[in-house]
């Protein structure tokens, strides 16, 4: 069985053909809120994020996952991050995208987050899981609540953008034995 496929869909390694998809989705200003991204990325920069991706998580700090539709035929739709990767704490922060509002909001998000934290509990033996969602972002802040994510604080006007600043909240899932 594999722990990185569900139903719908499956998460796979980052691939060399992945590089204009990428190139498209981080340079999509309309969600550089999301990621807290300033600057466009270039072409090179994502061709060497992909050239380093076969960087075990443990060199890397880090890992992204293609998220694929798996029905007649396979679609890449987004990404799911680990980020800031500890393994002496045993923790990682989690980035999700699904790149096209047609795909949204179709549980394709649940079931990738879902795949996700098995594989961070079960493979990696992390004890928690984080994320930071601005407190807009309703629904982010339900796919993580329905999860089993916690809230553990919101930091106050902690992200500036050009209409003014936001609040940022932070949530946490504690794995239990």
């Amino acid at each position: 069985m594999n722990i990185l496929k569900g139903k719908n869909i499956q998460l796979r390694a980052i691939e060399p053909n992945d590089l204009d998809l990428i190139y498209k989705w981080e340079n999509n200003s309309t969600i550089w809120h999301l990621s807290n991204t300033l600057t466009p990325f270039s072409k090179d920069i994502i061709k060497q994020f992909i050239d380093n991706s076969h960087l075990d998580i443990f060199q890397a700090k880090q890992v992204r996952l293609m998220i694929e539709k798996v029905e007649s035929d396979i679609t890449t739709i987004g990404t799911i991050d680990l980020f800031d990767f500890d393994p002496i704490h045993k923790r990682a922060g989690i980035g999700i995208l699904i790149a096209e509002s047609k795909d949204r909001c179709k549980g394709y998000a649940s079931e990738a987050l879902e795949i996700l934290i098995d594989y961070c509990f079960k493979i990696l033996q992390l004890h928690q899981l984080f994320c930071n969602i601005t407190t807009d972002n309703v629904d982010s802040i339900n796919l993580f609540q329905k999860k089993g994510f916690k809230l553990i604080g919101t930091k106050k006007d902690w992200l500036l953008f050009s209409n003014g600043t936001k609040d940022e909240a932070m949530f946490q899932l504690i794995k239990h034995s």
